[in-house]
């Protein structure tokens, strides 16, 4: 399996959906408490604009924009977030 292959599924199977997830999460928690605060607002706003970002990771897969070390960058950094739990999955804010 190339690593564009490796990197779609590893977006469309586990972060995106973990992505999906945790926005849930927040939803439920806002719901319980009737409003949403400040933190919950920029989580969300952040999730966003991550998932949105991911999103335009699989249409330059699918595009055929996608080379396989670009693919294997962001896995490895995928990869590496995912150890450390971190919320941003190793993407850099642009």
């Amino acid at each position: 399996m190339s690593h564009i292959q490796k990197l779609e599924e590893l977006l469309t199977k586990s972060v995106i959906p973990d992505i999906d997830e945790r926005l849930d999460e927040i939803f439920e928690e806002i719901a319980g408490s009737k409003s949403a605060s400040e933190d919950a607002k920029e989580e969300i706003e952040e999730l966003r604009e991550f998932k949105e970002d991911l999103q335009e990771v699989l249409v330059d897969i699918q595009s055929g924009d996608m080379d396989e070390e670009e693919a294997k960058e962001l896995i490895d950094d995928i990869l590496e977030a995912q150890e450390g739990n971190e919320d941003d999955f190793g993407f850099l804010q642009e």
